[in-house]
């Protein structure tokens, strides 16, 4: 049994997510988890709001109420959505945490002991009209990389360039809309990263080729390009204070830490609020102080890839202390809507919640994995959607449940019948479960996704192909016996789907497992070789119940109702 931490990227406190923000960082990151979970592994999946900066401020101000009560309201409402779309977070965390503020001031100290941070004066927009320095995000305007005209004054939402403010095209202030801006001098920290590049580049060749592809690129473009210093604090009322024992001066003009500062250290942070919400929970530095055997893996879109793999990485190798850093970076492309961008800020796209308003949350987790940007981007559709639901869940599994069941407690009552010994069609059946079970595993482990959504496809295609092949619905009128076995057997599969299927569609895989009521209770948390090829898992005689339909078919009017409400190819 190995320890596994698991982190998704932290989704931002404003405003619920879209479905390219649920499949690039946090269904993953539960799909994965959960498996390791079934594999008897010993897992901890952290996760949390990032809270801190602008958007907030900004939104905030927008609703009228305090930062911290928009915050504390904010999560709330987007943990509701997780729940509802079945993420099992160990612990779902808040950014704005006392222990996030007090983990990340010890990162800064310790970073100034060893020479890694420097107070310098810069030049920054000022506002007349807001009476106030504006921080990165509080300026927009013009990208010069790629002509976007809503650029923020910290990295453009388009291209994903990295920019500071002043290199914006006709700038104006976030929250007033004036383009009367000022240049003046004022004084922050900066991490010295081009000091740490060296260390940041053996630490990232000791990994690249281990990461796939996305992600070593990114972290080596960025590299290849040099490190540069960064300024990790700004002028705003809310965020992580700069500790007024190191920093006195700038602790007095109310400086805190840039939210990119501080929103990695919440990893650390959100665990240490798991441990100590319950003293039941293992002591959290087990999970990131010289923990050398816990294997640590993150979840992410391509935009977050620089940060996580570069910036971060740096600031705890200048800690000079033994926290924990990523072993597997999975990275993911953008998934896009009919070829178009999701976005949050213009409201492109179907967002969660939303989502779970329509149809339940497997319907979203299936077709999201199985078609998962790993390679590339991916686009949504609603075609494409209903086709995968149709097919994959409705027909092929769905159909397969309510046949068997339905048809066996129609012919042999309320109990799985007894019926011949199994035949060579059930040994061959058997040989090819463990093969694709194999298979399924293999990619899984392999955090190839699509590629394990494939081979979980195929496990449920094989039940049909067996059912086809015995035609339980011709042996019963020749040889009740035989179909009795044809049926026994598709229980058995039935039962082993349910296991099997549980990280993708854990709502359906429930319910499947209900169905059953073994003698010794379901302790299955995975199916070894030898039971699937003995499909014996469920003996003659366990009572049974057909559970509701699993998977209603999406119609052609459903289409229709969802392309007028979200519109379809632009």
């Amino acid at each position: 049994m190995a320890q596994h931490l698991i982190t998704s990227a932290l989704p931002y406190i404003n405003g619920i997510k879209h479905l390219g923000n649920m499949v690039g960082s946090m269904l993953p990151a539960d799909v994965y988890s959960r498996y390791l979970r079934q594999r008897g592994h010993d897992v901890l999946y952290i996760c949390a709001t990032d809270e801190h900066g602008t958007p907030a401020e900004l939104a905030a101000k927008e609703r009228g109420i305090p930062v911290a009560e928009f915050c504390a309201e904010a999560h709330d409402a987007q943990k509701a959505v997780y729940d509802g779309f079945q993420l099992a977070f160990d612990y779902f965390g808040r950014s704005s945490s006392p222990q996030n503020v007090e983990i990340t001031q010890h990162f800064a100290r310790r970073l100034q002991e060893n020479g890694f941070i420097e107070e310098r004066a810069i030049r920054q927009v000022y506002s007349p009209a807001d009476g106030r320095f504006l921080p990165d995000r509080y300026v927009e305007g013009t990208c010069p990389h790629c002509g976007y005209d809503k650029a923020r004054g910290d990295q453009c939402e388009n291209c994903t360039r990295v920019l500071d403010p002043t290199d914006l095209i006709g700038p104006r202030s976030a929250i007033s809309g004036s383009t009367d801006l000022e240049v003046r001098e004022t004084t922050h920290l900066f991490l010295l990263q081009s000091a740490l590049q060296g260390e940041v580049e053996e630490w990232v060749a000791r990994h690249e080729d281990e990461w796939p592809q996305l992600a070593s690129s990114i972290a080596r473009k960025w590299l290849t390009e040099g490190l540069h210093d960064r300024a990790i604090t700004r002028d705003l009322d809310w965020g992580v204070p700069v500790p007024a024992d190191t920093w006195p001066e700038l602790a007095a003009e109310g400086k805190v830490f840039y939210v990119w500062f501080d929103a990695p250290v919440e990893y650390i942070g959100a665990t240490k609020e798991w441990a100590d919400q319950d003293p039941a929970n293992r002591d959290w530095k087990s999970w990131w102080f010289e923990a050398a055997d816990v294997r640590y893996t993150q979840f992410m879109a391509k935009d977050n890839v620089p940060f996580h793999t570069v910036m971060f990485p740096a600031t705890e190798l200048g800690v000079r202390e033994p926290w924990k850093m990523v072993d597997y970076v999975k990275a993911f492309n953008w998934l896009t809507y009919y070829g178009g961008k999701f976005s949050t800020s213009q409201k492109r796209g179907i967002f969660t919640d939303q989502a779970l308003e329509i149809l339940p949350a497997d319907y979203w987790r299936y077709f999201l994995i199985a078609n998962a940007p790993e390679s590339d981007d991916t686009s949504f559709t609603w075609e494409h959607f209903a086709a995968t639901v149709n097919k994959d869940l409705a027909d092929t599994l769905g159909n397969f449940v309510n046949r068997v069941l339905s048809f066996s407690r129609k012919r042999f009552g309320d109990e799985v019948p007894a019926g011949k010994e199994a035949g060579d069609a059930e040994a061959r059946l058997g040989e090819e479960i463990a093969r694709l079970l194999g298979e399924y595993e293999s990619q899984m482990e392999a955090l190839q996704f699509r590629k394990a959504a494939s081979a979980l496809r195929a496990l449920w295609s094989a039940g049909n192909s067996y059912l086809e092949e015995k035609a339980p619905w011709l042996e019963i009128k020749t040889d009740p016996e035989a179909a009795a076995l044809t049926l026994r057997t598709a229980m058995n599969l039935i039962h082993l789907y349910a296991v099997v299927s549980e990280p993708f569609i854990p709502a359906s895989a429930r319910s499947m497992r209900s169905a059953f009521t073994l003698a010794a209770g379901d302790t299955a948390t995975w199916v070894t070789a030898e039971e699937a090829r003995s499909l014996a898992t469920v003996p003659a005689g366990t009572p049974f119940t057909v559970p509701p339909v699993l998977f209603a078919k999406i119609a052609e009017e459903d289409l229709d109702t969802y392309r007028a409400r979200f519109g379809a190819a632009e």
